[in-house]
Parts: C-alpha cells; sequence; structure tokens
C-alpha cells in the first residue's frame, strides 16, 4: 500500500504557462521537491514559483502594512510571534486566556504571502485584512511587488548567521522529506548552500541587498540579528516596538509588558503549547518542525573544520567592506 505525497511535496500543481516557464530556467537539485530553479536571481522549489508570480503580480501594499522577511530558517517563527504580541498587544493583553498565540501558531497568524495566501492558486482577498496587516516573505528585495517599495510599508527584515541558518535548513528540510523520499546529506545540502544554491539563496544576496537598502531608507526597512535579539532581547523588542511607531510607555515598561511578551513568545513557551505540539497545516506540514532548539551555535555540532573554512572564505569575499559581521556563538 502506498501513501499519497503530502500537499507540501507534490510539484505538478503548475499550469501551462508555468511549466512553460520552468523549462527556460536554471535549475539544480532542490532542498524540498526535486528541483530548485532559479527565477529573477534567487532560488525557489518548484511548488512555490507560481505562488511567488501571483504575489509580484496580484499583491497591493498598503501603507500601514507590516511585512516580516526573512531567509528560511533565521528565526522566522519566533520574529513572527513577537510582532503578533507587539502590534496587538492593546487588542490582546499579553497572556490572556485564549490569546492568539496561545492557540494559533505563528505561522497563521502572520501568513506568508508565497507560501500561504497566494500558494496553489488561492485567491484570498487580503484587502479586508485588518490594518495594520502583519504578513511575511522570503523573497528577495530587488523581485518584491513594486507597491512594497514605493509605498510607506514597513518591512521588519531577521538575518541569522549563516552556518546556524544552513543547519536550522538541512534539519527542516529533512524533516519534511522523512518517510517520503530519502534524506539529504549534509555534505550535499552543504556543497549546494555553498554554491549559493539554498531556499530563496544565494544566502549572501538576499542578506545584502536587505541590508543596503535599511542604511538607505532606515524609516522603511529595520534590519534584526537573531544574536542580538537572543542575547539582549528587551533593546531589541523595544527597538522594534519604535520601528513600528508603537514604542512601549513608562507605564507598561514598568508593570513588565515588554518581559511578559518575551516570556510569552519564548521558545521553551511556543513549542510546549498543544496547539505546536500536535497541530498541521493544511498542506501536511506539523507545526512542531518550524520548533527544533532555537539556539546560537548548534553548527559546532555538525560542522567540520574544511566546513568552518570554507564557508567563511565565501562570507568574507561576499560581504567584504559592507559593515556586516556574523556572530557564531
Amino acid at each position: 500500500m502506498t501513501t499519497s505525497s503530502p500537499k507540501y511535496l507534490e510539484e505538478d500543481n503548475l499550469s501551462e504557462e508555468g511549466k512553460k516557464l520552468l523549462s527556460n530556467l536554471p535549475k539544480e537539485k532542490g532542498w524540498l521537491g526535486s528541483y530548485a530553479y532559479n527565477y529573477q536571481g534567487f532560488w525557489v522549489p518548484q511548488k512555490f514559483l507560481q505562488a511567488v508570480i501571483a504575489f509580484q503580480q496580484q499583491f497591493q501594499a498598503q501603507d500601514s502594512d507590516i511585512i516580516l522577511v526573512t531567509t528560511p530558517k533565521s528565526g522566522t517563527t519566533w520574529l513572527k510571534s513577537l510582532l503578533f504580541a507587539l502590534v496587538n498587544r492593546v487588542k490582546h493583553p499579553i497572556f490572556e486566556p485564549n490569546h492568539p498565540l496561545l492557540v494559533e501558531n505563528p505561522h497563521v497568524l502572520v501568513p506568508f504571502l508565497e507560501h500561504t495566501l497566494y500558494f496553489d492558486g488561492r485567491t484570498v482577498d487580503i484587502s479586508t485584512f485588518t490594518s495594520p496587516r502583519l504578513l511575511a516573505t522570503h523573497v528577495p528585495f530587488a523581485s518584491l511587488p513594486k507597491s512594497i517599495q514605493v509605498s510607506k510599508t514597513k518591512l521588519v527584515y531577521l538575518c541569522r548567521n549563516p552556518r546556524d541558518t544552513f543547519i536550522s535548513m538541512w534539519h527542516f528540510t529533512n524533516n519534511l522529506l522523512l518517510d517520503q523520499k530519502d534524506t539529504d546529506s549534509i555534505e550535499e545540502m552543504f556543497n549546494l548552500f555553498c554554491k549559493g544554491v539554498s531556499l530563496y539563496g544565494p544566502f549572501w544576496n538576499h542578506v545584502l541587498d536587505y541590508w543596503k537598502q535599511s542604511i538607505e531608507k532606515p524609516n522603511k526597512i529595520l534590519f534584526l540579528m537573531y544574536e542580538e535579539i537572543k542575547k539582549k532581547p528587551k533593546i531589541q523588542l523595544k527597538r522594534l516596538a519604535e520601528f513600528l511607531e508603537c514604542p512601549f510607555s513608562i507605564e507598561e515598561e514598568n508593570s513588565g509588558v515588554v518581559d511578559d511578551i518575551l516570556k510569552m513568545c519564548s521558545f521553551e513557551n511556543l513549542s510546549n503549547l498543544e496547539v505546536n505540539r500536535n497541530g498541521k497545516f493544511s498542506t501536511g506540514e506539523a507545526y512542531k518542525v518550524f520548533f527544533r532548539r532555537g539556539e546560537i551555535g548548534d553548527w559546532k555540532n555538525y560542522f567540520t573544520i574544511e566546513m568552518s573554512d570554507k564557508l567563511n572564505h565565501i562570507i568574507e569575499e561576499k560581504f567584504q567592506g559592507s559593515g556586516l559581521k556574523f556572530s557564531y556563538v
């Protein structure tokens, strides 16, 4: 008896137009599914290509929109929860019974544009969403819809060091492949990562483009680093609140609202909630695969000296002169 693949591994959702486009795009072995395709200079799994194009063609930004941007496996789930709790703290007081974050997964509350709202030919009327709309994407800056780039929409970018990003991406994709297909070896996927072939990569292009944009447009794009939030969460959460023009009042700080948000959105709390232990998306992914360790430095358990040296060389070359430095511990 054969079991059908979960929807997130299906690859036959392309229109004729999509198939024609694919036939002209460079391809490499995929992280999720058979192949990744190079579209507008970044690598995207086949099953998300049509959704990316639909997002580019159909999305109309509003000035009040807040869009979270990451390379996959950079702490997206955590920042989605922080963002939701922060922006909705008056409407949903922290730790109130049935607070949305206690009964729903952060990816449902802050949905991905290309992975959820435009996925599989869906036509969701997001113009009816309550303002400010909290949304998310992995799409590189140059490929965002023009309405995002020219509006007053605020972008919050989260970056994580490339070693931990790679290890988290490798674990994540293998967990989704488990029981369905053969998993991928760390050596094979590391070589792909170093070639620039990663989900929505090359990693360095993705990060550098948003880094440069954040310097040029500091009121438009806030550039956050995962490691800095882990080490100084209160400072970084207050920074995020100020950027979004909803700063904490002295009364809120004195009454512990900042601490309560961080406590509710902690890895320990979110990963142990019933919804995140047992829930799943309509496409089949279990919520629990989005919670693995949430630590800095897990790469040390997997990287050889040769791997560190190889990636160091690439990162030093790509980020030279940018002013951007990564923390690995």
